[in-house]
């Protein structure tokens, strides 16, 4: 049986951040993804937003990784070379009744960390962005947005250079520790195969969970919620020069229909949020109107025909619908009992943004 040194499950940018992070010469590290590409689903289906961390519960994983994530997000951008710009986002209490939830807001960033926020009159937003509606706003500097497909590629580059292996159409289904290490057993290009690994990383996303009910002696594998969230674009003039944030909408599992721009300054509206039973990418056209009416609580100007149908994510959620949400959860040795092997559990939002984050904790705890 081949034996190597570490072996990351999944090429997304959690997989690769810890590749990138974990690999070094003189060590065998492999990567394996079980589709014909890096980073087919979470990583590459999202708004490619930098998030500054305002929304999530002071002590939180979430917010603790956001912002040092962030802060080595835009450091390994600027290293690396990787497209993305800090252009700031608007948080934009639409009506007066809004303004309390917006100062909340206010007081929970603070309390994350977050310092640098700034309010915005409503003279001050019109004259930010002239097409948005809004009785007042906040405005975050820290906000960005970047070319997530060009961030995957920097850290797949970095991890070769270290002297690290990607191996496409390879799924594993099976891990056992036979007392020398953990024997990784499943399926490649359509031929079975074996390994035995000294570290293991399960950075499955949205598979984490099967993989995890396939490990002998792993016990409490938290249940996983698919939800979907889907993008229409908008053809035509850019009508903002900020990414523009509605207030988070009340006993859903996300922060509203939301505009984000790309690095080419095409707008897109989403993600909206359903929960689904299986994976699915499609983006209805008949959502055309539910998507206008939400947004034009904001943008009141907006062409409705303007509105193409984008494309859908999934997260990997750890909480279902109408449930409190949940932390990301990084399983390790204290968690399970088990040396040498970490999973990666629920890394929805902001899991881009931090994913250099999340793994310098996995390389600490292994």
């Amino acid at each position: 049986m081949d034996s190597i040194d570490t072996l990351i499950i999944g090429a997304g940018a959690l997989g690769l951040a810890c590749a990138a992070r974990l690999a070094r010469p003189g060590q065998s590290t492999l990567i394996v993804e079980a589709e014909s590409l890096i980073g087919s689903h979470s990583s590459s289906r999202n708004s490619e937003v930098i998030h500054a961390g305002l929304y999530y519960p002071p002590g939180s994983l979430k917010a603790e990784l956001c912002l040092e994530g962030r802060e080595r997000l835009y450091t390994w951008c600027r290293t690396h070379q990787v497209a993305h710009r800090q252009l700031g986002k608007l948080l934009v209490a639409v009506e007066s009744a809004e303004i309390a939830r917006l100062e909340q807001l206010h007081e929970n960033a603070e309390a994350c960390g977050v310092h640098d926020l700034q309010r915005l009159t409503q003279a001050q937003l019109q004259e930010l962005e002239p097409a948005v509606r809004g009785s007042c706003a906040l405005l975050s500097p820290s906000t960005g947005i970047i070319d997530s497909h060009a961030y995957l590629q920097s850290l797949l580059a970095a991890a070769e250079n270290r002297g690290a292996q990607l191996v496409l159409h390879t799924r594993v289904e099976h891990l056992r520790h036979d007392g020398e290490g953990w024997v990784a057993s499943g399926n490649s290009s359509g031929e079975p195969f074996q390994l035995r690994a000294q570290l293991v990383v399960n950075a499955g996303g949205l598979f984490a969970q099967q993989l995890a009910n396939q490990t002998e002696g792993l016990q409490d594998v938290p249940p996983l919620h698919l939800c979907q969230g889907r993008y229409f674009s908008y053809s035509g003039r850019t009508p903002f020069h900020h990414l523009i944030y509605p207030m988070p909408e009340a006993n859903t599992a996300g922060l509203g229909i939301h505009a984000t721009l790309d690095l080419g300054g095409q707008v897109r509206f989403g993600p909206d949020t359903r929960y689904l039973t299986q994976i699915d990418y499609r983006v209805d056209e008949n959502l055309r109107e539910p998507f206008a009416n939400a947004i034009r609580r904001y943008f009141p100007e907006l062409d409705s025909a303007r509105l193409v149908p984008g494309y859908s994510g999934i997260r990997a959620k750890l909480a279902g619908p109408g449930e409190p949400p949940a932390d990301f959860l990084i399983q390790t040795v204290n968690d399970h009992g088990l040396q040498g092997l970490v999973n990666l559990f629920g890394i929805e939002s902001p899991g881009l943004t931090a994913s250099l984050a999340i793994a310098e904790r996995v390389a600490v705890s292994l």
